[in-house]
């Protein structure tokens, strides 16, 4: 079993990719599932989900940007409303849900969140390999930080475009993948992303808001 846990959809401001051509995609990459967590929303997630089948399964996510920086919840059915750091907890804990810190300590992404040893009760899993993470030094980090506060490990592509899904997740042999992710019963496995692909989406992000105006 190969997921990804971190990919958006054209649903995220700085993402471009139907729903139905991420999951056609993860098939292709040999993915038994991904986790779409775009942006402040869980609308892609729930349109993957529509074109999930038996060979791959679709979990529906969120990456939030909150006070204190950015926080995905996984297995959510309801849109988080809250963009306050233990509130956002609050509310994907409601839901079942699973806390994730996406690129923690990554010094370039001003959106990233710093956690501290007291933040560590609140959070499930931290994402120690991101293939966005421009040096793997942040990667490294936030391994020693999950080993250092006893916190399960995840990973993901981070992708924004086709190309990137599946460059980075997690293995399993257990059937049921959130007891699995809670467990810490995964193998890490992930690749570094292409310069060009995180450059096209500051890019696309720009362009985009320029449009809007």
């Amino acid at each position: 079993m190969r997921y990804d846990f971190h990919t958006h959809s054209k649903y995220s401001a700085d993402g471009y990719v139907e729903p139905k051509t991420m999951v056609k995609v993860a098939v292709k990459a040999g993915l038994s599932g991904i986790a779409v967590t775009d942006h402040n929303t869980i609308k892609g997630g729930l349109a993957a989900k529509k074109y999930e089948t038996d060979e791959i399964h679709v979990i529906v996510g969120s990456e939030i940007l909150t006070d204190k920086g950015e926080v995905i919840g996984i297995f959510l059915t309801e849109e988080i409303k809250s963009m306050r750091f233990m509130e956002v907890i609050e509310e994907i804990k409601a839901q079942n849900g699973v806390v994730v810190i996406p690129h923690p300590f990554d010094g370039i992404r001003t959106t990233s969140l710093h956690p501290t040893s007291h933040d560590a009760r609140f959070i499930d899993n931290i994402e120690v390999f991101n293939s966005r993470c421009v040096r793997q030094a942040y990667n490294d980090i936030a391994k020693d930080y999950a080993k250092e506060n006893y916190l399960n490990s995840i990973a993901g592509s981070d992708a924004h475009f086709e190309n990137e899904i599946g460059n980075a997740g997690i293995e399993t042999d257990s059937d049921n993948i959130k007891e699995a992710v809670l467990s810490g019963d995964v193998t890490i496995f992930g690749k570094r992303s292409n310069i060009i692909n995180p450059v096209t989406t500051k890019l696309l992000k720009m362009w985009r808001g320029q449009k809007f105006k």
